[in-house]
């Protein structure tokens, strides 16, 4: 679903430049291979009012022009968090892996996920790794993500509790390695805590090994009514 025109420009870690337009952008929900643990979460989250989804794991389309590289993004109210994802790009018939944030407002989420999940923007870093046509040559499990919420530890954990972003891919079932642009958020880490934060400033990183981490900061400001 494309609402507006959007044109990222990143980076590899070797310095070359991707530029492209993301004709499909998708946050996935709902990733972690522990099924029990997924359905407890549900239920966990009824009872504070935000409906169940369709589907285990669940798909949202959002419009391409959610997404940004910016380190500032605007919101409607205060009750909004980030959350750090795992992010792949299929672009030119080829994958990148990066790391982004499914800035969410949790207000509207007790209402409708989807629109909660359309109601923020989407900040990813400009910096990318390179798969080629393959987004399995990395080893899933190892990879770490962390994010933090005005300077405190929010989120951290390694990608083996969740489904590698390949099997999302399957499960999600409409992407064919045709010319689309792709953008999959594929799921989040669960809270240090358990406790929503809605701070003004977050930290986003992703540890491949191998890899320098890509790590990313942006700021949350609250449109004026």
């Amino acid at each position: 679903m494309t609402t507006g025109i959007t044109q990222l420009r990143l980076r590899t870690s070797s310095g070359d430049g991707v530029a492209f337009t993301p004709t499909n952008v998708i946050v996935a929900g709902y990733t972690g291979r522990d099924t029990a643990a997924v359905a407890h979460h549900v239920d966990e989250l009824a009872a504070i009012g935000v409906p169940r989804p369709d589907s285990i794991p669940a798909f949202y389309e959002i419009g391409a022009d959610r997404v940004t590289t910016d380190t500032t993004i605007e919101v409607d109210g205060p009750s909004t968090s980030g959350e750090v994802e795992p992010v792949l790009i299929y672009a030119d018939h080829r994958y990148y892996l990066t790391v982004g944030s499914d800035h969410t407002d949790r207000v509207l989420e007790t209402q409708s996920i989807p629109l909660s999940k359309a109601a923020c923007p989407k900040p990813i870093a400009t910096t990318i790794i390179d798969l080629g046509t393959d987004p399995s040559v990395l080893q899933w499990d190892e990879i770490m993500v962390s994010s933090w919420a005005n300077g405190d530890i929010y989120q951290r954990g390694t990608l083996a509790s969740m489904l590698p972003i390949g099997d999302l891919l399957s499960k999600w079932g409409k992407h064919n390695g045709d010319e689309s642009a792709l953008i999959l958020f594929g799921g989040t880490m669960p809270l240090v805590d358990g406790t929503f934060r809605y701070g003004r400033h977050w930290q986003m990183s992703l540890d491949v090994p191998g890899h320098a981490p890509i790590e990313f900061t942006y700021n949350v400001t609250v449109r004026s009514s």
